[in-house]
């Protein structure tokens, strides 16, 4: 199931998500720019490696930073593997991103996207606290903001597209059931390895979570005044 749009409006226009999608799309045609030699570098001085950031003061590092390596946590969240890794992020920060950034405004929601980016960095650190493959993507961000979409809009619908064998459809989902099917997915696949931050993703959403909960308690749009 892919989901390609919601049916929940905004008051307000979504600075911050367009930006940060345009800041992403930038970073990744410059990535685009750079021979394979010089990309791997730039992921390895700019990704968020868990030895470097659990052994700061370690003499045998693999592979130095170019910024101290707590500030690769927010570096990492720009940069991406490839196409798909970069559009399918851009996908769900376009859908769901919007009507968080318009409960929260715009300067309390780049601070949640960070926070939450920051916490899965973190997650996926504590997994393996000696792996020395760079995370990248801004999947873990991204995840906060459906933790967060989950607890204030479970009820929302979500045009999805269906694909099953040659069956094709777009069909109206709750959001509760197409975000509760996702974090599911992350668990099942949680330390099967390969190329997925899959503790990342479980971490960003469950900040997202509490995160939203710990805003709630500061000034909101007066449409959102219904929401417990």
């Amino acid at each position: 199931m892919i989901p390609l749009k919601d049916d929940n409006p905004t008051g307000q226009f979504p600075l911050v998500t367009i930006g940060l999608i345009a800041a992403n799309v930038l970073v990744y045609i410059y990535q685009l720019t750079l021979p394979s030699l010089q990309l791997e570098a730039l992921i390895f001085r700019y990704g968020a490696i868990p030895y470097n950031l659990t052994h700061p003061l370690a003499k045998d590092l693999l592979y130095v930073t170019a910024l101290p390596a707590i500030l690769t946590v927010f570096s990492s969240l720009f940069l991406h593997g490839g196409f798909l890794h970069l559009a399918s992020n851009m996908l769900y920060l376009w859908i769901f991103g919007d009507n968080i950034e318009d409960y929260l405004g715009h300067l309390r929601f780049m601070l949640f996207y960070l926070i939450s980016g920051f916490f899965a960095a973190l997650f996926h650190t504590l997994a393996d606290i000696n792996a020395t493959i760079p995370v990248i993507g801004a999947s873990g961000a991204i995840a906060g903001i459906l933790g967060a979409y989950l607890v204030l809009f479970p009820r929302a619908n979500v045009s999805t597209l269906f694909l099953f064998i040659i069956i094709v459809r777009i069909i109206k989902v709750p959001a509760v059931l197409i975000l509760g099917l996702w974090f599911l997915i992350q668990l099942l696949n949680a330390g099967s390895g390969g190329a997925v931050a899959w503790f990342a993703h479980i971490g960003g959403f469950l900040t997202g979570m509490i995160l939203i909960k710990v805003f709630r308690s500061a000034p909101r749009p007066a449409r959102y005044s219904g929401l417990r």
